[in-house]
């Protein structure tokens, strides 16, 4: 069985949509030497589902947290951004208004201030089972010694690559992931430009946010870190990291080997 984005097969498929159009169209994808998307398995499937959940729920306890500042706001009360901010400041507003406003509408107000404790829980629960299983699985424990990948980059990591034969090498992951330059060009002159962006933007997102931690936040960064940073942005030398992140992960997967630190490959992965 072959897995291809319907991105892909679109291309293929000329005059009207219809059921014959995309029988031709699958037809003529297949026969392509282009990639196809790896299979899960359906523990991987889970897992995948468990990382979606959790996004939601950190989507709907964001929106949450706007929409109770815009309410306070039109009731002049301001509250700094952040839930830490929002945490210390409610008890407080909620005191303030219990004179302004009817007892209807500041129950309504402090009821949707305590449904953020409830999605708090639902994403703990998600979390929980994440932890479990990178707990029990090999290839997450190996991963998690790299600095910068935790809980959620390494369990994302495993169940999105799926069978890490599938990719020929760290570059093809990485690109996978559209953390390579896009190209344009032609008559052989080839221009690299920004990121691709293709493919699971959510790892993509996640691969980046742990490449931030280990450019700013450690204390002895790599040395082609810091030459890096003296030549290009920070946000270039971020990016760079998390491609390298990738391409490390794969390697250890694909090859079964431990972190090495100071590890250097005879060839590029």
């Amino acid at each position: 069985m072959r897995l291809f984005p319907i991105r892909f097969v679109r291309a293929f498929r000329m005059g009207n949509k219809n059921d014959i159009q995309d029988v031709r169209a699958i037809w003529l994808a297949v026969q392509q030497p282009g990639k196809s998307v790896a299979v899960k398995n359906e523990e991987q499937q889970v897992i995948l589902s468990l990382h979606r959940m959790r996004y939601q729920l950190v989507k709907f306890r964001t929106s949450q947290i706007n929409a109770l500042q815009g309410l306070l706001l039109e009731f002049g009360e301001t509250v700094h951004k952040g839930r830490a901010s929002l945490d210390k400041a409610m008890p407080e507003v909620f005191e303030r208004l219990r004179g302004k406003l009817v007892p209807f509408l500041l129950g309504l107000l402090e009821e949707q201030y305590h449904r953020l404790n409830e999605i708090d829980e639902q994403i703990e629960q998600v979390e929980k089972q994440l932890i479990a299983w990178a707990k029990q699985s090999t290839d997450c424990q190996r991963i998690m010694k790299i600095p910068g990948i935790g809980v959620l980059i390494a369990t994302a990591a495993i169940a999105t690559m799926g069978d890490s034969s599938a990719f020929r090498s760290g570059r093809e992951f990485s690109a996978y992931l559209g953390l390579v330059p896009k190209q344009t060009g032609t008559g052989g002159r080839v221009k690299l430009l920004g990121i691709s962006k293709r493919g699971d933007t959510y790892l993509r997102t996640l691969f980046i946010h742990g490449a931030r931690v280990v450019i700013l936040l450690t204390k002895t960064p790599l040395p082609w870190v810091t030459e890096l940073k003296k030549r290009r942005p920070v946000c270039v030398a971020i990016v760079g990291m998390a491609n390298k992140l990738a391409r490390t992960v794969w390697a250890l997967v694909a090859h079964q080997r431990e972190y090495q630190k100071d590890y250097v490959s005879v060839r590029p992965y």
